[in-house]
This record gives structure tokens, sequence and C-alpha cells, in this order.
């Protein structure tokens, strides 16, 4: 009987730490992660797009980096974000979709 106890008080413990803590989520915008990977020379997905389809791309021009973005011509755009990266001269996108 002490051994259910001990198992339940340690259970409960744990489930009311876990609810205890803060989650931050943060959305930027498609331009603010379009400059983000021209400033870093990776092209990665940011992840902070408030749970829309995001799609990315990357190319030497700024109409060929909007071309090469995920699920481009497939999907209603919301927001589309472009830069070109100082480091390498290359166009970076974000597009998100609605």
């Amino acid at each position: 009987m002490k051994t259910v106890l001990l198992f339940l008080t340690l259970a409960l413990s744990s489930f009311a730490a876990q609810a205890a803590e803060t989650v931050t989520i943060t959305i930027s915008s498609a331009q603010a992660d379009a400059c983000e990977m021209a400033r870093t020379g990776i092209l990665r997905h940011c992840g902070r797009s408030g749970g829309c389809v995001e799609g990315i791309g990357m190319a030497s021009t700024r109409d060929g980096a909007i071309r090469r973005c995920c699920f481009w011509g497939t999907r209603e755009v919301a927001e589309i974000g472009v830069c070109q990266s100082k480091l390498t001269g290359r166009w970076y996108a974000c597009v998100r979709y609605k």
C-alpha cells in the first residue's frame, strides 16, 4: 500500500511541476525569417509560423527563390518574404500559405 501511495504522490508532483511550466510561442513574419536565412546563409524552416504551412527557397534571383519554395503554385499564398544575402549574394524566400 505504501508503494502505491508513493507512486501516486510522485506521479502527481511530476504532473504539477509540468503544469507550472510557461510556454512562449513566437510568431515571426515571413520577411523576418527570410532575412534570418540570408543573414546566416542557412536555408531552414524557422518553425515560428503560427501553425500555417511554410515553404522556403533559395536561388540566384528573387523570383527564382520564390518559385523554389515548397508548395509554390499549389496553395493560396498568405505572405511572402524575400531577402538577399550579403554573404553569398543569393536570394532567400519564405512563403506562408493559408
